[in-house]
């Protein structure tokens, strides 16, 4: 799994890390019960504060991603992608209802929008 920080972000350093992270379990990167870099060791290869990466662990253990055993590390959790991939979607309805009411707004036709969408896609 590899990691990229990028410090001139708006997006703060610690949501960054659980994007890339869930990202990484999506795409199977990451399986079910496998060990995620301690704190310190992932904190020390970023060139950032362990506080950071802990803020990220603890956010994916808070929503299901992950779980930590005192002493041992952190650990995917199981049966987690279809969470991820879940709100993954939601995410991204979101942003085509919102491109959705900007083109009403801008007074395109629902057919315009459509055809606007299916030139999105490659011929496949």
């Amino acid at each position: 799994m590899k990691i990229i920080v990028n410090n001139s972000s708006m997006v703060p350093i610690y949501e960054q890390l659980t994007e890339q992270i869930k990202s990484a379990i999506v795409n199977r990167e990451l399986t079910s019960n496998e060990a995620l870099p301690s704190v310190r060791a992932l904190a020390g290869d970023l060139k950032i504060s362990a506080l950071t990466v802990k803020k990220a662990y603890d956010l994916l253990e808070e929503e299901g991603f992950t779980i930590t055993v005192h002493g041992k590390g952190t650990f995917v959790a199981e049966a987690n992608v279809e969470k991820v991939k879940e709100e993954q979607i939601k995410e991204i309805e979101t942003e085509i209802g919102e491109a959705i009411k900007k083109a009403k707004r801008y007074g395109l036709s629902t057919e315009e929008i459509r055809s606007i969408i299916s030139i999105q896609f490659p011929e496949e």
